[in-house]
Order: C-alpha cells, then sequence, then structure tokens
C-alpha cells in the first residue's frame, strides 16, 4: 500500500509541477539543458552510425565475435545509461537552485548559501549518481544474462521489462537526493528513505526517463539541404522534432520540481526529521 501511495503521489505532482513551472516561469531554465541535449543527441548520431561487420568461420572466432558483442552491448548500456546521469550530473548546480527557489516559493523556506556548501552538494550529487549508476548497470547484467539463457531475443523477455523499472527508481532517486540533502540526510539515511518510498522515486524517475529519451533526429533540426525538395514535409519534421526536443530538455526541470512538491506534500503528512532520526537507528 505504501508503494501505491508513493507512486500515486509521484504522479499526481506531474499535473502541479506542470501548473507551477508555467506559473513561475521556470520554463526559462530550459535553454542550458536544450544546450547539453543539442551535444548528448549529436554523439548519439555518432555512435549509430558505426556499422559492424565480422565474418566468422570457426569456433575461436566465435568465442571472440560474442566477447566483442558483450563489449558493444555494455558500452552501448553505459553510454545510453550515462547519457541521463550525465543531464543530472552536469546539470546539477541548476538543478540544486531550482529545487531550493520552488521550496521557497511553496513554503517560504530560505536555504543559506555558501561556496563551501556547494562544493560539498555537488561532490555528494556526483557520488550517488556514480553509485546509483554502477547499481543499475549491475542489475541489468544480471537480468540480461537470465534472459539470455532464458529466452532467444533477450530483450523481448518479461524479465527484461525489471530493468526500465529499475532505472526509473534509481533516476527519481538522484532528484529526490536533492531535497534530502537539504533536509539533512546524510547519504545512507538518504539510500535508506528512498527504499521506504521507493515508488515515489520510480514515479518522479519513470517520468524523467521517458521524457529524455523522445527520439530526437538533430538532423531534422539542422539539415536544410532538402528544404525545396518538400517544404511542406521537411517543416513537419521539422517541428515535431523541434517539440521533442524542447520535451526532453524540460526533463530535469519537470523532475526537480516534482520531486520538490511531492516532498512538500509528504511532509505535511510526515515527521521528517523523526523519519530521518528512526532511519539512522535502523
Amino acid at each position: 500500500m505504501q508503494f501505491l501511495r508513493d507512486i500515486a503521489l509521484g504522479f499526481n505532482s506531474l499535473v502541479k509541477a506542470l501548473r507551477f513551472i508555467r506559473a513561475n516561469r521556470f520554463h526559462y531554465y530550459m535553454i542550458i539543458p536544450a544546450i547539453l541535449m543539442l551535444f548528448i543527441y549529436y554523439l548519439g548520431a555518432k555512435l549509430l552510425s558505426r556499422h559492424i561487420s565480422l565474418e566468422v568461420s570457426n569456433m575461436n572466432e566465435i568465442t571472440w565475435l560474442l566477447l566483442y558483442l558483450l563489449i558493444e552491448i555494455s558500452i552501448a548500456v553505459l553510454m545510453m545509461k550515462f547519457a541521463k546521469y550525465l543531464v543530472i550530473a552536469v546539470l546539477s548546480p541548476l538543478i540544486s537552485a531550482i529545487s531550493r527557489k520552488t521550496e521557497k516559493i511553496l513554503t517560504g523556506k530560505t536555504y543559506s548559501f555558501s561556496k563551501e556548501q556547494l562544493i560539498q552538494d555537488l561532490k555528494r550529487a556526483y557520488r550517488i549518481i556514480l553509485r546509483n549508476l554502477m547499481w543499475e548497470y549491475t542489475f541489468f547484467l544480471i537480468i540480461f544474462i537470465v534472459s539470455y539463457f532464458g529466452w532467444e531475443e533477450p530483450r523481448k523477455s518479461p524479465v527484461f521489462y525489471l530493468t526500465f523499472v529499475i532505472g526509473f527508481f534509481y533516476y527519481g532517486f538522484g532528484f529526490l537526493d536533492y531535497i534530502l540533502e537539504r533536509k539533512r540526510f546524510d547519504i545512507q539515511t538518504s539510500v535508506a528513505f528512498v527504499r521506504k518510498h521507493r515508488g515515489l522515486a520510480v514515479s518522479i524517475g519513470a517520468v524523467y526517463s521517458l521524457m529524455i529519451l523522445v527520439p530526437v533526429d538533430i538532423g531534422k533540426l539542422f539539415n536544410w539541404g532538402s528544404f525545396m525538395d518538400a517544404p511542406i514535409v521537411f517543416l513537419g519534421n521539422f517541428f515535431l522534432h523541434l517539440i521533442l526536443w524542447l520535451l526532453a530538455s524540460a526533463a530535469p526541470i519537470v523532475a526537480i520540481v516534482m520531486a520538490t512538491i511531492s516532498m512538500n506534500e509528504l511532509e505535511k503528512n510526515v515527521n521528517l526529521p523523526e523519519e530521518r532520526n528512526s532511519l539512522s537507528e535502523d
């Protein structure tokens, strides 16, 4: 029941977050993520353009091929996962500032700012990101191996879909930790809190992941060579991918506002200092 209540709390905060962003003109914060997303999509397009062509004729070559494919899959997965964490890592100062401003608007609470505290916050954010990335990758490998031996196409196995839910959890964890750090939760206590409210982390991470995973083709935005051949088709594709690009750029802004609103709602029903102390004792 706790899991379902937290799931509902997270998704209910999505509508509130969208209204909040519009009412407080937070959409201007999208400029920096938009630039970052262009770089990520450009890098992704370069990776997708690579072609692998290997011929095998004996068992030794088959063994090396399987090893090569395992390395390729691992690199591809890490790049895909890393791209999402890269957005959070690079935008950490912006995300933290948005969360503080959101809480100030919601509650009137202000937090003292110092260069030293900012450095500590960034160090903690990077530690959390690295921890979550490694754990998510570990679970992915376990699930992939199980799926590989149980199904001909591992990615189509029912078990494989667990990797998405696990990813949602860790992405949501990353956003929630910005608020938990501000509430003086140490990393161990923060981990225990998010595990207890994993439904909230999953819902926030799901929104972030689905928004940032939209299929943007940057060639449709900047390659105008085919405009004269079919202008209507070109413009249709241009505006479609422009909207998708803006949607992906808004993902970290929406997610952190969701997390802050959700934690504010949760704090109305839960005494966070008492819960923090009880989790620390456990």
